[in-house]
C-alpha cells in the first residue's frame, strides 16, 4: 500500500483538491502498473559526457565527450538527456539511481520539448524554470524544484524512484519505492504540451529505467 506523507506542504493547491487528486489517483503499485510506459532515452539529445547503455535505457556520466553528432536538440551545456516518448494521458514508470565514487547527484524530471537546450542558462536546466519539474536526489537529501520553487524533502532510503503523471488533471506524483510506495512530492497544476520524461546526470552517478514488463 501507499503512505501518503505530504513534505513540502508550500503547494499551489488548497487541500480539498489535494484529497480529490489523491482520491482519482491509484492506490497500489499493482494499480500504477496499469499505466506503465515504455521509454527510451533520445541520444540526440544527451549531453556528450553522458554515456547511454542497455538499449538506451540507461545514463551514465563519464569524464570524457562521447562522438555524438551535433544536434538542434542535444543539450551542450547540461547534463541531461530526455526520452523519445512524449506524454499527454496517465502514464506510471520508474527509475533507479546509483551514485559514483565521487558521490554525484541526479535528477529526475519532465519537460516540455521546447526547453532550451544550449547554453548554461536556467532556461536550460531541468527544474529551473517553467518548461520543466524535476526532483534532485543526492547521498545526503533530496528536493523538487520547479522555476524558483524549491522545496527540501527528506534523503529517499530508497534509489528507486516511481513517478505517476496524469496529465489532463494536471498532477504529477514522485514517489520512493522499497517494500511500500511512499509519496515524496506531489504538484497540482496545468499541463499545456506533452511532457517529456528526462534526467539530470552529475559527477559519476547513473540512472536506468526500470523494466517494468
Amino acid at each position: 500500500m501507499i503512505e501518503s506523507s505530504f513534505l513540502g506542504a508550500h503547494l499551489s493547491c488548497d487541500l480539498s483538491t489535494v484529497k480529490e487528486v489523491h482520491i482519482l489517483e491509484p492506490r497500489t503499485r499493482e494499480d500504477f502498473l496499469q499505466y506503465s510506459c515504455q521509454l527510451t532515452l533520445d541520444p540526440n539529445t544527451a549531453y556528450r559526457r553522458l554515456r547511454l547503455s542497455e538499449g538506451n535505457r540507461e545514463v551514465t556520466w563519464l569524464g570524457q565527450d562521447q562522438s555524438y553528432p551535433d544536434h538542434p536538440e542535444r543539450f551542450d551545456s547540461k547534463a541531461q538527456v530526455l526520452c523519445r516518448e512524449g506524454l499527454s494521458g496517465r502514464s506510471y514508470w520508474e527509475a533507479e539511481w546509483r551514485r559514483g565514487a565521487l558521490g554525484g547527484r541526479v535528477s529526475i524530471a519532465v519537460s516540455y520539448k521546447k526547453i532550451r537546450r544550449k547554453g548554461w542558462g536556467d532556461d536550460c536546466g531541468l527544474g529551473r524554470n517553467d518548461k520543466s519539474w524535476s526532483l534532485f536526489c543526492s547521498p545526503s537529501g533530496c528536493w523538487f524544484r520547479h522555476n524558483k520553487e524549491i522545496t527540501e524533502l527528506p534523503a529517499p532510503r530508497s534509489s528507486r524512484i516511481g513517478v505517476y503523471l496524469d496529465h489532463g488533471a494536471g498532477s504529477l506524483s514522485f514517489y520512493r519505492i522499497s517494500d511500500t510506495m511512499t509519496l515524496l512530492h506531489r504538484v497540482q497544476t496545468t499541463f499545456t504540451h506533452p511532457l517529456y520524461p528526462g534526467f539530470g546526470v552529475y559527477s559519476d552517478s547513473s540512472v536506468k529505467l526500470y523494466d517494468l514488463g
